[in-house]
């Protein structure tokens, strides 16, 4: 069933939902008759999860599983566990979501946690925790960053998530707002917004050829504390909006998107980076973070708010102060344009230029998903336990391309394509 086709001003809450809970099935994700879903989701989501389970079976699924989160019962372990359990993580469930991608299901993430939800835990604990769930997730995120399954990420509003972006707002009314917004930037308030995301993924390729034919080898940034080259890795290819996966099936990873991105080289980055919004990792903020590259790696990394929190992830391992993505997006954007900060990697990093600490994405590598992982790390692949996006994009940015020759062309100016 095809939810109502009432005009977007007119449609109630419940139609909202429904037109966002379609839109994930059969545009971001591209689920397939007779395909398994593995689907993870707060319990304050669970309106949205139902919508999009009666959506995937209208759609076909074999079977929808939902994985459930709580925050409350995440801030019991810090309150309560022995000091050990922080080096564990659930094993078990990782493998079993990395075995049912591996016999096809596809994977679906409703995003809406509470941006501050361990900001005030031990930091080590923290670390220590995030660093088990990325070990034991591996053989399942390799999957996803090797595009091998379709997978799409798409936002449920939540109270603690509301709160902290509107806390001068009654709890409603925040709760009101931030749906408003996640519907806004996600194309949900359009007449048609399966069209809509059809016209709005055909400019992302648009795009990202463009940038292909340039071949650019590096990418040179200046604007407010930031002075940075990074140069692109070999065989790179932009990609932008949906692609195939390896299974066949045609997705739109993140919705909402407004990138194109690439893999940059590994070793090729030099130079200083300061963030121009605040990231939310698993539960902690990290403010104010500036570092500085010599030849690919980190070398010194400080932030106004999260300094330990930062300095553990970026020792996750080797990897994690070397970048494994660049992404491009235009200030015009519609999340930019919103003048929100959501405190959320996928909404934040569709208002600015960014890139992304840690694992990189095969498929932005020309043949890159038959590449053995020596021959990715040849090309200028980097290999991570984490892929952590953060934004350095702003209306003062200016990106010049690079090319072979080493010839310096306007990329972007003010933030906006040149």
């Amino acid at each position: 069933m095809t939810p109502t086709a009432t005009a977007p001003a007119a449609r109630t809450q419940a139609e909202n939902l429904d037109q966002l809970a379609s839109v994930a099935i059969n545009v971001g994700l591209g689920l397939r008759s007779g395909q398994e879903l593995v689907m993870t989701a707060s319990v304050d989501t669970l309106p949205l999860a139902r919508r999009i389970t009666e959506q995937a079976y209208r759609a076909g699924a074999s079977l929808v599983t939902t994985l459930l989160t709580d925050d409350e019962s995440a801030l019991l372990r810090y309150r309560h566990a022995p000091d050990a359990s922080f080096d564990r993580a659930a094993n078990w469930l990782y493998n079993g979501m990395a075995e049912a991608f591996k016999i096809g299901a596809a994977r679906l993430a409703i995003a809406g946690g509470n941006p501050n939800l361990l900001s005030n835990e031990d930091p080590d604990k923290v670390g220590r925790a995030n660093r088990a769930v990325s070990q034991a997730y591996r053989p399942a995120l390799e999957l996803i960053t090797r595009h091998e399954i379709n997978w799409t990420i798409v936002a449920g509003a939540t109270p603690a998530w509301a709160a902290v972006m509107f806390p001068n707002d009654p709890p409603d009314e925040a709760l009101a707002r931030l749906w408003s917004a996640i519907f806004a930037t996600s194309r949900i308030n359009t007449p048609d917004p399966v069209s809509a995301w059809k016209s709005h993924d055909a400019d992302l390729h648009k795009r990202s050829a463009i940038l292909n034919e340039k071949r650019y080898s590096a990418l040179q940034y200046r604007g407010p504390g930031i002075d940075f080259r990074l140069g692109l890795a070999d065989d790179h290819e932009w990609l932008g909006g949906g692609t195939t996966a390896g299974n066949g099936n045609y997705c739109i990873p993140n919705m909402p998107t407004e990138e194109v991105f690439t893999t940059p080289h590994k070793d090729r980055a030099d130079g200083t980076v300061t963030a121009s919004k605040p990231l939310s990792h698993l539960g902690t903020m990290i403010e104010g973070i500036q570092v500085r590259f010599e030849r690919g790696r980190i070398v010194e990394a400080h932030a106004t708010r999260g300094q330990e929190v930062l300095e553990k992830l970026i020792d996750t391992d080797d990897g994690a102060r070397r970048l494994g993505e660049v992404a491009l997006v235009p200030h015009s954007s519609p999340i930019a344009q919103s003048g929100l900060v959501f405190f959320n990697t996928l909404f934040d990093e569709n208002a600015a230029s960014h890139i992304a600490l840690g694992q990189s994405y095969s498929s932005c590598l020309i043949n890159g998903d038959k590449l053995s992982p020596e021959e990715l790390a040849a090309r200028g692949a980097n290999s991570s336990l984490i892929h952590v996006d953060w934004m350095i994009g702003s209306a003062e940015l200016d990106i010049d391309g690079i090319t072979a020759t080493g010839t310096a062309e306007p990329l972007m100016r003010k933030g906006e394509w040149a």
